[in-house]
């Protein structure tokens, strides 16, 4: 791949070739993160890993496929996006939450539902009304007629299995990038 010679040229000083593999890899960032994040995200999620990649270039090994190297720190500024945005939320929460305010959100809640619907449904029932409703484990507990500990225990196993599920799809979405 042509940006591979053009980090390892950039890496001996040549200010064209990087110049060239920045612009390459800011597209190729747009569309990384176009699949995994919110459009207000994605312009900082490119800023921030091309200033990573500026900061770690020197640890690059030109022997080495570029991508994958460009992959894993955008993977980690987009965890660190997704931990920012988290805690933004926690703070912001609001009593009411617009339901189809978006198409944004129809999609987010269409991917949700996707994932809720291919779990158990004592576990995705669990995290519905636990992380989606607002009750609490005690409240979720009555409603489903588990004791507690499964309760805790379904939603710990429920979220893992959707966790994997998406790092299943993010491979497979790696692995058809050029």
């Amino acid at each position: 791949m042509q940006w591979q010679h053009w980090m390892a040229a950039a890496q001996n000083g040549d200010a064209a070739a990087y110049r060239a593999v920045l612009m390459a890899l800011q597209g190729w960032l747009t569309r990384y993160f176009a699949r995994r994040a919110p459009p207000s995200l994605i312009d900082d999620l490119v800023q921030e890993t091309m200033v990573a990649i500026h900061n770690k270039r020197h640890t690059y090994l030109p022997a080495q496929p570029l991508l994958p190297w460009v992959a894993a720190i955008a993977r980690y500024k987009w965890i660190d996006g997704l931990r920012k945005t988290t805690r933004a939320a926690e703070v912001e929460l609001q009593d009411t939450i617009e339901s189809g305010s978006s198409a944004e959100s129809a999609a987010h809640a269409d991917g949700l539902e996707r994932l809720l619907a291919i779990l158990p449904s004592a576990q995705s029932a669990v995290i519905r009304l636990t992380k989606i409703d607002g009750l609490s484990i005690e409240e979720a507990a009555s409603l489903t007629g588990q004791s507690t500990s499964l309760v805790k225990v379904n939603i710990h196993r429920g979220l893992k299995r959707m966790s994997a599920l998406i790092e299943t799809m993010d491979r497979k979405l790696q692995a058809e990038l050029p």
